[in-house]
């Protein structure tokens, strides 16, 4: 089971899409993979949705990742873990990711299903991830959600094995994003919105 350390930063983009992409590329950036990814979450049967927070909710997911990569033309299926250690203001301190390969989707949920857990959520996305200087961040557009960029950390450059050093190199692009939040966590806004309209 690979187990897999990192931490990263996360931000909206404005306006959209297309004209945040024609910013970029401006800039010099180059698009260098490309992929999607369907998650589905599963939580135990008998949480109380309700009564728990979204992030603590999610602390309790797992999850089922279909991954596409369309430059490399390869599929990857996996049963995802995901540990964060989050302080009070919502940042990310760390974060520990285990993986198990699968064969197949639709055994991973039965399984799950099986062993009492249910399904909460699906996130569809598509990502591309542009690269210049040495420094690469994917651009996520998440179907019927919010349009981000995820930057992760790298322990192999000086420059970037840190969330401060990663922050201040973002911004020295001077490229369209929103700097108040830069621990946006999508899972939490999808689910948050689920969580609203079965109230309704």
């Amino acid at each position: 089971m690979p187990i897999k350390q990192d931490n990263e930063i996360t931000v909206k983009i404005k306006g959209s899409i297309e004209e945040f992409t024609a910013n970029i590329l401006e800039k010099g950036f180059k698009l260098v993979d490309e992929f999607k990814m369907d998650d589905t979450y599963f939580v135990p049967k008998d949480l109380d949705l309700n009564a728990m927070s979204c992030r603590k909710i999610l602390s309790k997911a797992i999850l089922v990742r279909d991954i596409e990569d369309f430059t490399e033309n390869v599929k990857t299926k996996l049963i995802t873990y995901k540990k964060k250690d989050i302080n009070e203001n919502g940042e990310i301190l760390n974060q520990e990711i285990f993986d198990v390969d699968i064969e197949n989707i639709e055994d991973a949920k039965a399984f799950l299903r099986a062993i009492g857990y249910e399904e909460i959520m699906q996130i569809f996305e598509i990502d591309k991830v542009y690269e210049k200087d040495g420094f690469a961040f994917a651009v996520k557009d998440i179907r019927n959600g919010d349009k981000l960029i995820e930057v992760e950390l790298s322990e192999n450059n000086e420059k970037l094995n840190s969330i401060d050093k990663l922050i201040e190199t973002l911004n020295s692009f001077n490229i369209s994003i929103y700097t108040d939040n830069y621990f946006v966590k999508k899972a939490e806004i999808e689910l948050e919105k689920i969580l609203k309209s079965r109230k309704k």
